[in-house]
């Protein structure tokens, strides 16, 4: 794995404190798309569980896996006991036993490219479901937000992830969902999209940014400098647009 995916264990506290969890809105979403109760399921690189504890509340039995230690330690506190912990990387998790449900939250595009959906295939039930979701975090003011962009110039063009296979992002189905349609594992690839709103103070969103792998990897001084610019031009309160966009598709059954 790269460098900036094994870069969030140093601020894993910072991490569950600073990033939202998920709605039961995703919850809801993946359990009418599965069609049947899902009793058992395995997470791609959980971090700190919030995605974890949001199918584990709800009588799924979860297995957690994520690569970083410090993580994954953190993960342990916040998570009930339904949950079984794993430290891995998602290729170096064995296939045996199969799951109703396979997902990774805003994890997905960490994973090696090269056999990914054989290897989710894998470990997915014939007729099991697999998810992924996320999405970016923006600033709802254009004002605010382009000042920020404008603070952070000299030390970050961006801070978001490209799509993983260049799929432009004013397509109307966008990655993973236009790798899924390809594979020749998966069927019924849908997308949809959680809006939702958050308000929050500049030092919590500040907080936040210190969680995202662009600023982890930037030298220390570069990184302080940039918050600190930011910092300068942020109102007390920040509303963000936190849209989570989810991906679901059907593993086809055994031939």
């Amino acid at each position: 794995m790269s460098g900036r995916a094994l870069s969030f264990g140093v601020v894993a506290e910072a991490y569950e404190r600073f990033r939202p969890g998920y709605p039961v809105e995703l919850f809801e979403l993946v359990r009418a798309y599965a069609g049947r109760p899902v009793p058992t399921a395995l997470e791609i690189g959980a971090g700190t569980g919030k995605a974890t504890r949001l199918f584990a509340e709800r009588g799924i039995a979860v297995t957690a896996t994520e690569p970083d230690g410090s993580m994954l330690a953190e993960l342990r506190k916040h998570v009930p006991a339904n949950v079984t912990t794993v430290q891995a990387a998602f290729e170096d998790v064995r296939p045996g036993e199969r799951y109703g449900l396979v997902y990774a939250a805003a994890a997905l595009h960490w994973t090696n490219p090269a056999g990914r959906w054989s290897r989710i295939a894998a470990l997915l039930e014939p007729g099991g479901v697999f998810a992924s979701f996320g999405g970016p975090f923006r600033l709802a003011d254009p004002a605010v937000e382009e000042a920020v962009h404008a603070a952070r110039a000299p030390f970050l063009a961006s801070d978001e992830i490209p799509s993983p296979d260049g799929t432009p992002p004013d397509h109307e189905m966008q990655w993973p969902g236009s790798e899924l349609q390809r594979s020749e594992w998966f069927t019924d690839v849908q997308q949809a999209e959680i809006e939702r709103r958050l308000t929050m103070s500049a030092r919590d969103y500040v907080g936040q940014l210190s969680t995202i792998s662009a600023y982890l990897i930037l030298p220390a001084s570069e990184r302080e400098q940039a918050f600190s610019r930011i910092m300068r031009v942020l109102p007390d309160k920040v509303e963000m647009a936190a849209h989570i966009t989810v991906h679901l598709a059907r593993r086809r059954s055994d031939d």
